[in-house]
């Protein structure tokens, strides 16, 4: 009768335990609640709230030791699940920050630096304006709900156990870094093309009127173009972001598959 209520009491603390290495992971690597805005209180509550709806809606766990090794390499395979998943959400947000590292190198902007509060590091003021825009758009299109979600639903495609995320899966998760970059790249093309037609034409203006000095002319006016190119090109932001956002949860989608 003993052994029977240490087990019934192993397997309800790994039912809420296991689950909870998993979630808070997810949410100590994923963007914004990453963050050093967030305290760490914050987002261990929300990882325990959300545990609390999550752990009694998932199958079973495995009945083991909490001390053993399986269990250990249980709380190991669940922490490497949730940081691979926050860190393809965090790909998606570093696109549109070396977008706007891309475009501010292009107009003259790439000295305006700013001390990003995100990641505590200086960056392009042009990529801080793209991240907070990301970051809008994060939340007014429902994005913090379907994280939740796939975190959620992640524990049905890929319970808890010693079997964790096969290794090809891991492989593309080094792949997606091309996928960032091409990203990036879309990202910033309208921004480089409309600017690249600004440098050409200086370049004609410098080879018909020799005598005035381009360069005196030309940066400043690279930078005031360069900022009207950004106002009327952000609009772009939202289809890019609607694309790739769809992309990346399609990625997590097959990678707890």
């Amino acid at each position: 009768m003993f052994e029977i209520a240490i087990d019934q009491l192993y397997q309800w603390i790994g039912q809420y335990a296991w689950p909870f290495c998993r979630i808070a992971a997810f949410f100590m690597v994923m963007p914004i609640l990453s963050t050093q805005l967030v305290p760490t209180r914050i987002r261990l509550g929300l990882a325990v709230g959300v545990t609390l709806v999550v752990a009694p809606m998932i199958g079973p766990v495995p009945m083991i030791e909490l001390l053993s090794v399986e269990s250990f390499l249980i709380i190991l395979q669940q922490i490497m699940i949730g940081v691979l998943m926050g860190f393809v959400v965090q790909l998606l947000f570093q696109i549109f920050v070396i977008g706007g590292q891309i475009v501010a190198m292009q107009n003259g902007l790439g000295f305006a630096l700013m001390v990003d509060p995100v990641n505590g590091v200086s960056v392009a003021s042009i990529s801080q304006l793209y991240l907070m825009t990301v970051n809008l758009l994060f939340f007014a299109l429902n994005g913090h709900l379907a994280v939740m979600y796939l975190i959620g639903t992640s524990f049905e495609q890929l319970p808890v156990g010693t079997i964790g995320i096969v290794l090809d899966n891991y492989l593309e998760v080094v792949r997606l870094g091309s996928w960032m970059f091409t990203g990036s790249v879309l990202v910033a093309l309208p921004s480089i093309i409309a600017l690249l037609v600004v440098n050409v034409s200086f370049g004609v203006i410098s080879r018909v009127a020799p005598q005035m000095n381009i360069i005196a002319v030309g940066f400043p006016f690279t930078m005031v173009m360069g900022l009207i190119i950004i106002w009327l090109t952000l609009s772009n932001i939202l289809p890019q972001y609607e694309h790739l956002s769809e992309e990346s949860f399609e990625f997590l989608r097959q990678m707890v598959k």
